[in-house]
């Protein structure tokens, strides 16, 4: 990969993926036909400062920029997709707390989010409303010096486990972007309802969850920014969210390369292992040429944050990009396998489950193709 990385993101890079070979890769596929939620995976990761990663030091993260974020998100979704998104939504989480949170609010929300001792989710989703924030249905009624809230969300990520979920509501009857303002909620709230886990078609050690909210009060003090600027934060949240879900794809593509590669090299059929064969080699090779540009779109993107520049298009090019690759990827990595990679005995099986999603979370890729076809038609 050519691609000027600094000697300590580098490190990173090697030391997170010292830890996925120990930690992650021996037991994710049991995880994946349990659905077991990974927490104590979670727990050393906190330790080596993944669950904050861009978050600065004197809040509890490690505070190690965008770059480093993506390499070693990587690293981790290369061997299970779940644990990734799970890093991927937690951090997501700390990104409107540090660009709009009050000095107070960051001093009380990060810390626990950034050092792992909890995770966090992020609550847009709602049933009628989701590629379309302007149609949700969540209201949060001013009374005083608080809010009461009533609505549903769903497809919350994080849901079941979270400590801390910023959560997307509409405080006007009125249309348009104005309408929606975002809070701060802790689980603990009165009223507030976590459903059962969906059954996914993958991701399986992830939690996905509906919440019902009935009469939830939260303080003035919980609210994010000022009231009105619940869609800005909602954006912001999901730009540096599709860096994370690219970051994700991109890790899932180098899986499917890795698996067809050794199996290619292993595999005999009529005589000759399946390498040999130029139909197999030519597939590899697009496989690989695709993952290149992902993980470099992916990796200008997160540059492009890093250095605090607009990076609203670059994330959605990657977001779009390398999810698609991840997806054409694991098609070709179960094709190469053949009738063994259809069967639960090859981790193919589960990367082509767990690539699908990609294209949908964090912003279909239409909705990614109207932002980027936006930003290009702009001015």
């Amino acid at each position: 990969m050519a691609w000027p990385i600094t000697d300590e993101q580098r490190m990173i890079q090697l030391m997170v993926r010292e830890f996925t070979r120990k930690e992650i890769e021996p037991v994710a596929a049991e995880n994946d036909r349990q659905g077991r939620f990974p927490a104590g995976i979670l727990e050393k990761m906190a330790e080596l400062g993944l669950m904050g990663m861009m978050v600065p030091a004197q809040y509890g993260g490690a505070e190690v920029g965008a770059v480093s974020y993506s390499l070693a998100l990587q690293e981790i979704a290369s061997a299970c997709a779940s644990t990734a998104v799970i890093m991927s939504v937690t951090n997501l989480s700390c990104e409107p707390l540090l660009q709009y949170g009050s000095e107070e609010q960051k001093s009380h929300w990060l810390p626990p989010l950034a050092s792992g001792e909890g995770l966090g989710a992020f609550a847009l989703t709602e049933p009628e409303a989701g590629s379309d924030p302007g149609s949700l249905r969540t209201l949060a009624v001013k009374a005083g010096d608080s809010y009461r809230i009533n609505g549903s969300k769903v497809f919350i990520t994080n849901g079941a486990h979270a400590i801390t979920f910023v959560l997307v509501a509409r405080t006007s009857q009125e249309g348009g972007k104005k309408a929606l303002s975002a809070f701060l909620m802790p689980r603990t709230t009165p009223g507030l309802e976590i459903g059962p886990e969906e059954e996914k078609m993958g991701l399986h050690a992830s939690s996905t969850v509906p919440l019902t909210l009935e009469e939830c009060s939260v303080s003035l003090e919980q609210r994010l920014g000022q009231e009105g600027d619940g869609f800005k934060i909602a954006m912001t949240a999901l730009d540096g969210g599709r860096i994370g879900i690219a970051s994700q794809a991109t890790g899932i593509g180098q899986a499917c390369l890795d698996e067809s590669v050794r199996y290619s090299k292993e595999r005999k059929q009529f005589g000759r292992f399946l390498a040999s064969n130029q139909a197999i080699a030519w597939m590899i090779a697009d496989m690989a040429t695709e993952l290149e540009a992902a993980r470099l779109l992916t990796l200008q993107a997160a540059y492009q944050k890093e250095l605090k520049q607009s990076f609203t298009r670059e994330a959605s090019i990657a977001k779009l990009y390398a999810s698609e690759m991840a997806n054409r990827a694991a098609y070709s990595a179960l094709q190469i396998h053949g009738g063994y990679g259809y069967t639960r005995h090859y981790k193919v099986e589960r990367l082509y489950r767990d690539a699908r999603v990609t294209t949908l979370y964090e912003g279909t890729s239409e909705v990614q193709r109207i932002v980027v076809s936006r930003e290009e038609l702009r001015g």
